[in-house]
């Protein structure tokens, strides 16, 4: 076996206890700062110190100054919704936190001559580190030794070719191991390191690209351009309109206050937190809360067969000799008896033991773009083993054909070849004679069947994206009925155009022999299609592909490399465990959608009463404490419950011009509403609170027609919580001092005709939904789509 060695630096046997001691103390660690969740001092700042936390504190210092204590109760809302926030996020960064202690990377080093294995942050400078295929190297160095060491430094260099390493080149955090074995030298660690952040990238807390929270906070820029003009114009008007200072700012308050959707960020927060615990229950680390978001709206998931479709655990089954004079038992033997040896050769190992006399002299390691490795022995030959296809240079032959008839059962089918020529680089050695084919079994998932009925049931496209032979997958996805397995497609027959490409992977469904290149090609070509695609992996050959993807899935059994890049890890490993995944993304997306709705529409027409009464130069049709109660009962409270409910729908692009397409007729109807039956009251010269009380009673019925129209269909449960809040508001009146305490008195003269407009104002609502419900498009549309 050739193994380069480099003699300088860190002695074999690794360093000392007392050294590593010494380099601790001296901060020479790999310690580099990154955390999977923010501090318990940046939560407290996120939820505190915000921008409508100050407009809205701002008001409530003016209502203590000058106005009445019972309109300072949205101040109490207030301070619940930071308390929410705090309480919540605080629970979910401990579960977090937690979990990612379970999937966090770890590095061998040899120290005081023994290999083992610690955190990565607790590798120091100087240690020598081992490394293995799948492996992601987390500190730079100098390689030692070298056994056929390839890595991918695509990462950071955007180049996807493995590039040879031998004794005395240097290494660089953030490549990975693609083939070979090694020892290298940390000569850089920690914030020194070029790449160490690359490492870890996906385990801090650094949102990525969200749609949604992109959408939230554009809403919020259009809210805070409109406040300020509109409270001043306000703050004018209630001045004229009233005689005292307190009613003006009571007046003024209310309206800036209404206009705020104080619960909207809170939710959204939420909702990707309760999803984010949800999941960790269940054993996936979700390590960017906005990857959430893609759960949702993916399209088309692409998963390999080995750890998916079947558990992953591979068994020697028999050989079948196509050379009686070969010695094909004893270089079996020999070929397996490699150091950092993958899951195929550990499986031949359980059947042939090692034979005495055989010793490797040169070695080519296996990788995925190959798809075989190589051994001389000295007086043996060399001896190849892998996929027919590319072991076997004639295209057609007895050789191939019987690989393919035993791939077609399902069989893992790889051949094994020997020559007397040496081993000249990684090229395919000459004159190669077949030996035996070797076919090794996989056990196929139990729940494998209902995860690929779900996709397909749920409009989700499975792709099985293989480096086996093209038979052997389809003949595993046919057992789980699979739709398109019968026509599988051999990846090598494929275009490399991306439009070609893209029109094959709509074509078929089943794909083998598919190198790492192709991986990644056929991700860009399914997002050049317009597709959502996630992608699964556990081989060192998917991470690029995982990265690429607009969602990376990674087992939890996987390589390093393949964790550090995926922004969701399977801990348990089972592929059955992704539907559920992919449910709550659509839970969570869906439902903060409709709560958006009912925020925004309160938004609208608090600003279009604000407009209007300031270009009348009316008081306010609300006290602060009547908004709490229309914000309390049809907002607030329901829209907790209606985030976490279940719900299947699709998310899909136009999020912010959805809602504003609901909310804004929305929000003008109720407009319309509140306005009419307050000008009725001034008309016919009742007093001030019963004016307001007619605006209220006009309000809430039809806010509550909007909060029963997002809330279809109508459950059992939801049916009960619409009840709850009318009956909640309905109890504000019998008690004379729950009245007197929200300024609420009925306006008998005219109370017939405040309930009239009431109800004309819902009736317009249900007749704008039934609409956009027979065009099928529209915010009513989407928002009930799938439910």
């Amino acid at each position: 076996m050739q193994i380069a060695l480099s003699d300088t630096g860190t002695p074999s046997a690794g360093l000392s206890s007392a050294e590593v001691a010494s380099r601790i103390r001296a901060g020479q660690t790999n310690a580099g700062g990154e955390r999977s969740s923010r501090t318990f001092g940046e939560i407290l700042r996120a939820n505190v110190f915000t921008r409508f936390n100050a407009i809205l504190g701002a008001m409530l210092v003016a209502i203590l100054a000058v106005g009445q204590p019972q309109d300072a109760l949205f101040g109490i809302v207030l301070v619940s919704n930071a308390l929410i926030g705090i309480v919540q996020e605080v629970r979910a960064k401990h579960t977090l936190d937690s979990l990612a202690v379970l999937g966090a990377p770890r590095a061998r080093v040899v120290r005081d001559g023994t290999a083992r294995e610690v955190a990565v942050e607790d590798v120091v400078l100087g240690d020598l580190c081992e490394l293995r295929s799948g492996d992601q190297i987390v500190a730079d160095g100098t390689v030692r030794a070298s056994s056929g060491l390839q890595v991918d430094e695509s990462l950071l260099t955007g180049e996807s070719d493995p590039v040879g390493k031998d004794a005395g080149e240097p290494l660089l955090s953030g490549s990975f191991v693609v083939a070979g074995s090694g020892r290298f030298e940390a000569t850089a660690v920690g914030p020194d390191a070029y790449a160490r952040k690359l490492a870890a990238e996906a385990r801090r807390f650094a949102p990525v690209r969200s749609e949604l929270v992109e959408g939230v906070n554009r809403i919020l820029r259009f809210v805070t351009w409109a406040l300020f003009p509109v409270a001043g114009l306000l703050l004018a008007s209630q001045l004229r309109a009233h005689a005292d200072t307190e009613g003006a700012v009571s007046g003024a308050v209310a309206g800036v206050v209404g206009m705020v959707p104080q619960g909207l960020v809170l939710l959204t927060s939420i909702a990707f937190g309760v999803a984010a615990v949800t999941l960790a229950r269940r054993k996936v680390l979700v390590q960017e809360l906005p990857a959430v978001e893609g759960l949702a709206r993916v399209d088309i998931v692409c998963f390999d067969k080995t750890g998916t479709l079947t558990d992953g655990t591979i068994s020697f089954d028999r050989i079948e000799r196509l050379d009686d004079s070969a010695p094909v038992d004893a270089a079996l033997g020999a070929f397996a008896d490699e150091e950092g040896r993958n899951a195929t050769l550990a499986a031949v190992a359980t059947a042939y033991p090692v034979p005495d006399g055989w010793v490797r002299t040169a070695a080519v390691p296996f990788s995925s773009a190959r798809k075989w490795s190589a051994a001389t022995f000295d007086g043996h030959g060399t001896w190849v083993l892998g996929a027919p296809e590319m072991v076997w240079q004639k295209r057609d032959g007895p050789e191939l054909t019987r690989a393919a008839e035993a791939a077609a059962t399902g069989s893992r089918v790889l051949l094994f070849a020997h020559t007397d020529a040496d081993l000249d680089g990684e090229d395919l050695p000459p004159r190669l004679q077949a030996a035996a084919l070797v076919l090794l079994s996989e056990r196929v998932r139990s729940d494998a069947a209902d995860a690929l009925d779900y996709f397909v049931q749920q409009g989700v496209a499975p792709k099985v994206i293989s480096g086996d032979n093209a038979g052997t997958v389809a003949a595993v996805a046919a057992r789980l009925g699979m739709p398109g397995a019968d026509r599988p497609c051999d990846a090598r027959n494929l275009p490399d155009d991306l439009e070609g490409l893209a029109r094959a992977l709509e074509e078929h469904s089943v794909f083998g022999r598919v190198t790492p290149h192709q991986k990644e090609a056929m991700v860009k070509a399914l997002q050049a299609r317009g597709h959502t695609v996630a992608m699964t992996g556990d081989g060192v050959n998917d991470a690029l592909a995982l990265k690429l993807a607009d969602l990376g899935v990674a087992m939890g059994s996987g390589a390093p490399a393949t964790r550090s890049v995926a922004q969701i890890v399977l801990l348990d490993g089972r592929f059955a465990t992704l539907p559920g995944v992919v449910a709550e993304g659509r839970r969570v997306m869906a439902n903060i959608e409709r709560v958006a709705n009912l925020f925004i529409t309160k938004t609208v027409w608090a600003a279009l009463l604000a407009l209007a009464v300031g270009v009348a130069g009316w008081p306010y049709p609300f006290l602060p404490r009547q908004l709490t109660v229309i914000d309390t009962l049809t907002i607030g409270i329901p829209a907790f419950f209606l985030a976490l409910a279940p719900n299947a729908r699709r998310y899909v692009p136009g999020f912010v011009d959805r809602v504003l397409r609901f909310a804004v007729p929305a929000g003008l109807v109720v407009t319309v509403a509140a306005f009419a039956a307050f000008s009725l009251a001034r008309a016919n010269d009742l007093p001030l609170v019963e004016q307001r009380t007619g605006a209220t009673l006009a309000t809430m019925i039809v806010s509550f027609g909007v909060l029963v129209i997002l809330a279809l269909p109508l459950t059992w449960r939801r049916a009960l919580l619409v009840s709850a809040m009318i009956a909640a508001f309905l109890a504000l009146f019998p008690i004379e001092a729950v009245r007197e305490f929200y300024a609420l008195t009925l306006p008998h003269d005219v109370l017939g005709w405040t309930l009239a407009i009431g109800a004309a104002g819902t009736l317009v609502l249900a007749g704008g939904w039934w609409l956009s419900r027979r065009l099928g498009r529209g915010p009513a549309a989407a928002v009930h789509a799938g439910r």
